[in-house]
């Protein structure tokens, strides 16, 4: 087999080790399995999500709020991850009694860099469609592009960073307990 052949293949299956990784995460948190959800994760993440504006066309896409700059929907660590697994777990988080039920959809899973070494990290970007039912009428729907960097450790691949970033400005839940 060439170099190049090689080099194609090695790709493609990464490419497809990092879908299964992304596909696994997506059962955990619709079965609630937040505990072994959060062993996927490392001990550094930055789970980000920036709220979207309306900007002029004029003044460019700048549509995101910017990192430790402005307002975020979220900006936590491994540290209030956790803490909002083990308030979810106690039953009485008014927003999550009864339980939500939900179905993560990832999608146009994209490798944007491979960066070799020790440990090795992959940036990917991806496409995500969250839905989630409450009570008897209550249902939302997320949908918009994930920014993740996994870092490939000896216990399996870590999500070090998370980027989301919904396609809505005005955010039409009730609240934001679900994980993406």
């Amino acid at each position: 087999m060439q170099a190049d052949q090689l080099a194609a293949l090695e790709r493609l299956l990464l490419h497809r080790d990092i879908e299964d990784v992304m596909h696994a995460e997506a059962e955990l948190l619709d079965a609630r399995r937040f505990d072994e959800w959060l062993t996927m994760l490392a001990p550094d993440i930055r789970y980000w999500m920036p709220m979207m504006r309306n900007v002029h066309s004029a003044h460019g896409a700048d549509e995101f709020t910017h990192e430790q700059a402005d307002a975020n929907w979220m900006d936590e660590g491994l540290k209030t991850l956790t803490q909002r697994v083990r308030q979810l777990a106690t039953g009485i988080h008014w927003a999550e009694e009864p339980v939500s039920r939900t179905t993560h959809m990832v999608s146009n899973v994209r490798l944007l860099a491979v960066r070799a070494g020790t440990p090795r990290e992959v940036d990917t970007s991806c496409r995500f469609l969250i839905y989630r039912n409450r009570q008897q009428d209550e249902a939302d729907t997320f949908i918009g592009k994930r920014l993740d960097t996994l870092r490939q450790t000896d216990t399996g691949w870590k999500i070090a960073r998370r980027e989301i970033r919904l396609d809505q400005n005005v955010l039409l839940a009730k609240n934001l307990t679900t994980f993406f």
